[in-house]
């Protein structure tokens, strides 16, 4: 590659990132409901969906099924990350489970999870 190439790959390189960090972020930064209760939250992987638990406690399991080992316990009003979304045991007519990264990777029941924001892409 020619000395002049590889000065052009670069320039154009080097406006893309600035043209980047010039621009204004777009983020769903307020994720609360209508009054706010949830306050400002900031998205910090794009690949992470968020949710409140809804249940007054609700078992974070090893796999999408009631049988299956309980990792953890959330608590009502937990906001958590959920990774993506899969088919599992029916829970009261919804048979969706989310894939949670919070600390470690556990399923909960999505009947008792509602998102925050946009719907959580599939597993």
């Amino acid at each position: 590659m020619s000395l002049r190439s590889r000065l052009s790959i670069t320039v154009v390189a080097g406006a893309l990132l600035a043209a980047a960090a010039a621009a204004p972020a777009v983020a769903n930064d307020d994720w609360g409901d209508s009054r706010g209760e949830w306050g400002h939250h900031h998205h910090e992987n794009p690949r992470l969906y968020k949710g409140v638990v809804t249940a007054g406690t609700l078992n974070l399991r090893s796999a999408p099924n009631r049988g299956s080992q309980i990792i953890r316990t959330a608590y009502k009003g937990e906001i958590v990350s959920i990774f993506c979304k899969t088919g599992g045991e029916t829970i009261q007519g919804n048979p969706l489970w989310y894939l949670l990264t919070d600390g470690t990777w556990a399923w909960g029941a999505a009947r008792y999870i509602d998102n925050i924001g946009a719907a959580p892409r599939w597993c």
